[in-house]
């Protein structure tokens, strides 16, 4: 196994290549994510499989506690819709590989929670999202720095409380690329 950067638009990768193609959260940072999923199609042998794992986070369930954390992730869905992109493609996935003509189509989840995933792994999951998007989705949203700052803050807390449940739905929508195997 290799890796290589490129274009998701324009793979500079044999048409019918690989007996399976893999994509893991990509598509909710690109404009024209069917684009992208068109081309890993290309690039799939025939009777090949496409994963495709697809953020959305209006997926995400947090705990509410003074401030409503759901204001947070609604705030993440508006920033991404100012940059030209989708934070609940993941439950757009599908209709886009059926689009595609895969066979075989399945939805199926990640499940991130405070039961499954160390509760540190995921709080600095949220951590680093704080750290690199808080700025930008507060002054991209009518939630402002602070506020964005601060609903973070109490989603972190809520998921290292052992008291709390937080939960993350991560799907992963899968298919079969028609042809002989």
């Amino acid at each position: 196994m290799r890796f290589e950067p490129g274009d998701a638009f324009e793979l500079q990768l044999p048409s019918d290549a690989f007996d399976l193609v893999a994509c893991r959260h990509m598509t909710q940072a690109i404009p024209d994510p069917e684009r992208a999923l068109a081309e890993l199609r290309r690039i799939c042998k025939p009777g090949g499989w496409l994963h495709v794992l697809s953020e959305d986070y209006g997926m995400m369930h947090t705990p509410v506690g003074t401030l409503n954390t759901d204001r947070l992730w609604q705030g993440a869905i508006e920033f991404a819709h100012v940059t030209g992109t989708d934070a609940r493609v993941g439950r757009r996935t599908y209709s886009p590989l059926k689009a595609l003509d895969l066979t075989d189509l399945r939805v199926d989840y990640v499940i991130v929670d405070t039961v499954r995933v160390p509760r540190e792994i995921f709080a600095s999951i949220i951590e680093a999202w704080r750290d690199g998007y808080a700025g930008a989705i507060g002054d991209n949203t009518a939630l402002g720095r602070k506020e964005t700052r601060a609903l973070f803050d109490q989603a972190i807390a809520g998921i290292r409380d052992p008291e709390q449940y937080a939960v993350w739905h991560v799907p992963i929508v899968s298919g079969r690329k028609p042809g002989r195997r």
